[in-house]
C-alpha cells in the first residue's frame, strides 16, 4: 500500500542576523598567528561566531548542537576554546579548524563560568547547579566535583604555582580550595550580598572581588606555608615609611579558622565605583595589569595595578609633599605618619572612564605592545563595540575602533516579508528595516524606519511598505535606500497589512477598529520631477473593537477581520456586507490565513488553540491546541492545505488542514518566536525570535512517516527521562565536599549497554567455541575455530579483543559513569578478562583506569567474593610488574631522547624547543631600538 499523501521535511538552513548573544561572554582569540586583538568570539544562540573586527566579517563559525552557549574562555595557548552550554556540557574546539573533539559533561544545568590553568591542562567549570568541576584535559576526563556553594557560581580562577583554586558564588561567599586534597579549607565572609566577580592581581597576592554594591574590595594573600619556609616575620601591609603603631582591623568577615596552613586573606581596603548598581563583569587583562569593571550601565570603568617600583616613586612624592605641608603648618610627626600611609587607592588608580553607545553586557580586555590596550564590549542590543587606549598616557582617551551592527537589529524584529522571486528577505523591527540576500544571507539595505509591525513587498519587488506601532504607513524604495513617503493612516498601532489578490492596493487594519482600503498610484516627485509610488485611501470599515489582524481570500471575494472581542468578522470585499462570524475562541486571535482555493480559514489565538473553519458555512472542523503559549503568527503553505504556527513557547509547528494531524515541529529558538514567512514557492521559512535571530528553513526532498515522526518523539522522550535518573550510590562515599565528576546521559547509559552486550557476545562465542572443540574431539578431528557472530568479526579467533574494542570507543570523559551504572554481575567477568589484557600487555593504561575505578565502587562485593580473591591476586602482581616495565620503558626511552638532544645540541650549536615567537619579537625589538638610535644621531 503506497502513501495517500506525502509530506517533505523542512530542516534547519542557517542563523543569522545576531552579531551576539546576551547569554555568553565575549572573549578576544587569536585566529592561525594572525595579529593580535583582531578577532573576537561571541556566543550566537547555540553557536559562536568568531568576528575579524577590522573588517567585519565573520571568518568561522563553531557548530553548535541543540542548547545555547551560556559562556566562552580561550585556551592560554590561544589554539582552542572551551565553550559551556545551557545544559551543562563543555566542548573544547581547536580555532584551527573550527572541529570539537573532547567534551565534557557533569552539570545539571547551565554553565556560568570556565576557565584554564596556567598550562591549559585543566579546565574549572561552574554551574548554576552550585558546582565546581576540575577536569583534565590531557586525559578527557573528569577529576572531581567541588560541593559547597548554595547559589550560581560567578567566578573559579586557579592560583599559578599552587594547587589551590578560588571561587566565588551569589551565595555572597568567596571559598579557597586545596586541590590536593579536594576539600575546601578557607571561606571569606566578608560581603553582605552577591559576589559577583573576582579577579587576582599582584602576582596573585591580592583578590578585587565586585558585589552588589559600588566598592570593589581588596584582600591581600598571604600564603603561610612560605612565609614559615622563608623563617621571615609576618609582615603587615597596608602602610610605608613613618608607620602608626595602630592596628586597624583588616581581617572584616574573614573566617579565622586552624585550617589557615596554607594561607590567610586580610581586607585591605576598598574602590569606590562610579556606578551604584551591581558590577555585572569585572575583568582584568592577561598580566592583571588593568581592571575593566561595569554595571547596567553603558560607562565602562578602567582602572590600572601600579607596579612596585612605581608605588614607591608615587609615595616618595607623597612623603616629600607631607614634609613640606608639616614644616609650613609645624605639626607634630605623629600626624606627618598618619598623612604618607599607604592607601589601596595609592596601588590601583582609575584610569578612565568609557562611554559606550548602549549597555554593556561583557567586556574583555587585552594589553598590546607599546603600552595599548585594546577592549572589546558586547551590548545589550546586538551589537560588538571595540575600542583602544593607550595606558601611558596621562589622560588617555578611548577611541572607537570598529562597531559590529550591519549583520543584525538592534531590536527584535517584529515582521517578515519574502520577495515575489524567492530571492530577498525582509526584515524590520523597532528601528530599521534590512532586506537580505536568501543564498548569502548578507543585507542588502538598511533603512531607518518607525516600530515597524507588519511589512510587504509591493508587487515588482522595487518597494516595500510597512506599517508602524504610531498607525502609520511607510514607502521605502529599494534601489537608492530612500525614506519615498511616510501616511498618516491611522490614530492606532498598524498590526496587520495585507495586499489584494489583484495587486492593485492593500488594506489595513489598526487599534483605532478601523479597516482601511488603499490603491497604489504614480505620483509626480515635486523635487525630482519623476514618478513615485503613492497610496491613496478609497474606503474605511468601521468596527466596534481594536483590529488585530485583515486577511482577503485569494478569489478577492472576502475579507477577513480578526477583533479584540476574540471573534473574526467575515465581510464581502465589495459592498462590505457582513458575512460570517466565527466565534469560540477564548481570547483574541493575534493571526490567521485562508488557504488558495478559499475554502478554509485558520485562526490562531493567545488561548494556545488553532481552529479550522469552512468559509463556505463558517462551521468550524476543528479545534487543536496547538502551542504551550500564545500563538503568534499562522501562515498557509502557497497552494496546499498545510499551514505553519509560531509560538511564545519558541516553537514552529506544521500541520494538515485536512487530516488535522500534527506533521512536524521545527525546534531551534531559544526564545518567543514572534513572526514568520513562507516563501511564494514554499521552499523557503524564515523566522525570527525575541533571541534577535532569524532562522532560515529549506524544504528537503526527505518525505515525513507520521509514525515514525511520534515514535522518535516518544524515543527522543523515554532518553531524556532515562538520563535525568540518578547516578547509582557508592557504598562508603559520603556526600562531602568532593564527589565525581561525571553525569549520567543516555551517552554513558547507551555506552554501559554496548559494554553488557559485548560481555554476552562473549560469554555466547566462549561457549559455542568449547561446544566445537568438545564435538571435534568426540570426532577425532581437529579442532576449528570458527564464529558465526558477525558483530565478532573483526576478533574471530579472539573474541576478548572486541570487549576491549567496545571499551576503548567509550569516550574518555563518559567511561567512569559508564563503568558505574553497569550492573554488578558483569563485573566478575570483565575482571577476568582485565586481567588477560595486562599479561598480553594491551591498552594497559585504560585497562588499570577500569579496573582501579571498578575496585573501588564495587569494593565490598568483591571483597567478599571467595571466588574473585584468586584472580584480585593475580591482577596484583602481573599489573604491578606490567606497569613497572612500562614506567622503565619510558624512563629509558625519555633519557635516550634528552641524551640525543644534548648531542645535537653541542654539534650543530642549536637550542632545541626553543621559544622561538619569543625571540623574533626581541629580535624585532632590538632592530627597532637600533633603527630609532640611528635617526637620532643622524
Amino acid at each position: 500500500m503506497g502513501l495517500t499523501k506525502q509530506y517533505l521535511r523542512y530542516v534547519a538552513s542557517a542563523v543569522f542576523g545576531v552579531i551576539g548573544s546576551q547569554k555568553a561572554n565575549i572573549a578576544y582569540v587569536t585566529l592561525r598567528g594572525g595579529e593580535k586583538g583582531r578577532y573576537v568570539a561571541v556566543a550566537a544562540c547555540e553557536h559562536v561566531f568568531i568576528w575579524d573586527v577590522r573588517k567585519g566579517e565573520k571568518v568561522l563559525i563553531l557548530q553548535g548542537q541543540k542548547h545555547e552557549v551560556t559562556f566562552l574562555c580561550p585556551s592560554p595557548d590561544g589554539i582552542h576554546i572551551a565553550v559551556g552550554y545551557e545544559d551543562g556540557a563543555v566542548r573544547i574546539f581547536s580555532l584551527l579548524n573550527g572541529e570539537s573533539n573532547v567534551s565534557f559533561n557533569g552539570h545539571k544545568s547551565a554553565v556560568t563560568v570556565i576557565h584554564y590553568d596556567g598550562l591549559g591542562a585543566r579546565l574549572v567549570t561552574g554551574s548554576k547547579d552550585t558546582d565546581v568541576i576540575v577536569w583534565d584535559i590531557i586525559n578527557e576526563c573528569g577529576l572531581y566535583r567541588l560541593r559547597g556553594h548554595k547559589d550560581v557560581i560567578t567566578q573559579a580562577l586557579f592560583l599559578k604555582d599552587k594547587n589551590l583554586l578560588v571561587t566565588s558564588s551569589k551565595d555572597s561567599f568567596v571559598k579557597w580550595w586545596d586541590l590536593d586534597t579536594q576539600h575546601c579549607f578557607k571561606t571569606m565572609v566578608g560581603h553582605r550580598s552577591e559576589v559577583w566577580g573576582m579577579v587576582l592581581l599582584n602576582q596573585q597576592n591580592r583578590l578585587l572581588t565586585g558585589s552588589a554594591d559600588s566598592e570593589l574590595r581588596a584582600w591581600d594573600i598571604n600564603y603561610l606555608q612560605e612565609e614559615k619556609a622563608e623563617g621571615e616575620p609576618k609582615v603587615k601591609k597596608g602602610k610605608t615609611l613613618l608607620d602608626d603603631d595602630n592596628d586597624e582591623d583588616n581581617e572584616e568577615g574573614v573566617d579565622e579558622s586552624l585550617e589557615e596552613r596554607i594561607l590567610s586573606c586580610k581586607k585591605a581596603g576598598s574602590i569606590l565605583r562610579e556606578a551604584r548598581d551591581r558590577v555585572v563583569s569585572l575583568t582584568a587583562d592577561a598580566k592583571a595589569r588593568v581592571i575593566a569593571c561595569h554595571g547596567n550601565d553603558s560607562v565602562l570603568e578602567l582602572f590600572t595595578v601600579l607596579s612596585e617600583e612605581e608605588v614607591q616613586k608615587k609615595m616618595t612624592k607623597k612623603l616629600k609633599k607631607a614634609k613640606k605641608k608639616a614644616l609650613k603648618k609645624m605639626q607634630e610627626r605623629k600626624q606627618q605618619s598618619r598623612m604618607v600611609e599607604r592607601m589601596l587607592k595609592d596601588e590601583i588608580i582609575r584610569l578612565t572612564n568609557l562611554k559606550a553607545s548602549a549597555k554593556i553586557r561583557w567586556v574583555d580586555c587585552l594589553s598590546c605592545a607599546g603600552g595599548e590596550l585594546k577592549v572589546a564590549l558586547l551590548l545589550q542590543n546586538n551589537t560588538v563595540e571595540t575600542y583602544s587606549l593607550r595606558t601611558s598616557d596621562k589622560t588617555p582617551t578611548a577611541n572607537k575602533t570598529a562597531r559590529l551592527t550591519l549583520g543584525g537589529h538592534r531590536t527584535d524584529v517584529r515582521t517578515l516579508a519574502f520577495s515575489s522571486d524567492n530571492l530577498a528577505i525582509l526584515s524590520a523591527s523597532g528601528d530599521t528595516v534590512k532586506v537580505w540576500n536568501r543564498s548569502t544571507l548578507q543585507v542588502i539595505r538598511t533603512m531607518s524606519c518607525e516600530y515597524a509591525l507588519c511589512s510587504l513587498f509591493v508587487p515588482g519587488d522595487r518597494q516595500i511598505i510597512l506599517g508602524t506601532k504610531s498607525g502609520k504607513l511607510q514607502i521605502f524604495e529599494l534601489a537608492s535606500g530612500s525614506l519615498l513617503e511616510t501616511v498618516d493612516a491611522h490614530d492606532g498601532a498598524l498590526w496587520s497589512l495585507c495586499l489584494a489578490p489583484d495587486q492593485r492596493g492593500i488594506v489595513t487594519g489598526s487599534a483605532d477598529k478601523t479597516v482601511k482600503f488603499w490603491e497604489f498610484e504614480l505620483i509626480k516627485d515635486q523635487g525630482t520631477g519623476q514618478k513615485r509610488l503613492t497610496v491613496k485611501h478609497t474606503r474605511t470599515l468601521q468596527l466596534e473593537e481594536d483590529v488585530l489582524c485583515v486577511k482577503f481570500s485569494p478569489d478577492h471575494r472576502l475579507l477577513a477581520v480578526s477583533l479584540l472581542d476574540c471573534t473574526v468578522k467575515i465581510f464581502y470585499t465589495d459592498t462590505l456586507k457582513f458575512f460570517l462570524s466565527l466565534y469560540g475562541h477564548k481570547l483574541p486571535v493575534l493571526c490567521l490565513d485562508i488557504s488558495h482555493d478559499n475554502t478554509l480559514i485558520a485562526t490562531g489565538s493567545a488561548d494556545r488553540n488553532v481552529k479550522i473553519w469552512g468559509l463556505d458555512f463558517g462551521d468550524c472542523h476543528r479545534s487543536m491546541f496547538a502551542h504551550d503559549d500564545s500563538i503568534m503568527f499562522l501562515q498557509f503553505v502557497p497552494k496546499t492545505h498545510l499551514f505553519f504556527t509560531a509560538g511564545k513557547d519558541k516553537k514552529i509547528k506544521q500541520w494538515d488542514a485536512d487530516k488535522f494531524e500534527h506533521i512536524q515541529t521545527l525546534e531551534g529558538h531559544h526564545r518567543e518566536v514572534w513572526c514568520l514567512t513562507i516563501s511564494p514557492s514554499g521552499d523557503h521559512i524564515v523566522s525570527s525570535s525575541h533571541d534577535k535571530s532569524l532562522r532560515l528553513w529549506e524544504r528537503t526532498r526527505e518525505p515525513i512517516i507520521l509514525e515514525e515522526e511520534r515514535e522518535m518523539e516518544r524515543e527522543a522522550e523515554f532518553e531524556e527521562s532515562m538520563a535525568k535518573g540518578d547516578v547509582p550510590v557508592v557504598p562508603g562515599e559520603t556526600q562531602g565536599e568532593a564527589a565525581p565528576a561525571g553525569k549520567k546521559t543516555v551517552e554513558t547509559v547507551k555506552a554501559a549497554e554496548r559494554i553488557m552486550e559485548a560481555l554476552e557476545l562473549y560469554k555466547e562465542e566462549i561457549r559455542k567455541m568449547e561446544e566445537h572443540k568438545y564435538a571435534c574431539e568426540h570426532a577425532g578431528k581437529e579442532v576449528e575455530t570458527s564464529s558465526s557472530n558477525l558483530s565478532l568479526s573483526l576478533s574471530v579467533f579472539q573474541p576478548s579483543r572486541y570487549v576491549l574494542d567496545v571499551i576503548r570507543k567509550v569516550r574518555s570523559s563518559e567511561l567512569e559513569v559508564s563503568l558505574l551504572v553497569l550492573p554488578f554481575p558483569y563485573v566478575p567477568e570483565l575482571l577476568k578478562l582485565f586481567n588477560s589484557y595486562i599479561q598480553q600487555g594491551l591498552e594497559v593504561e585504560l585497562v588499570c583506569r577500569c579496573l582501579f575505578f571498578l575496585l573501588k565502587i564495587h569494593f565490598g562485593q568483591i571483597s567478599s567474593n571467595q571466588m574473585l580473591l584468586s584472580v584480585i591476586d593475580e591482577l596484583r602482581v602481573n599489573t604491578l610488574s606490567k606497569v613497572r616495565e612500562i614506567r622503565d620503558v619510558m624512563g629509558f626511552n625519555s633519557a635516550a631522547l634528552q641524551f640525543l638532544q644534548r648531542e645535537i645540541e653541542s654539534k650543530e650549536d642549536v637550542m632545541f624547543f626553543a621559544e622561538a615567537t619569543g625571540r623574533l619579537v626581541e629580535k624585532k625589538r632590538k632592530r627597532r631600538k637600533r633603527e630609532r638610535a640611528i635617526l637620532t644621531i643622524a
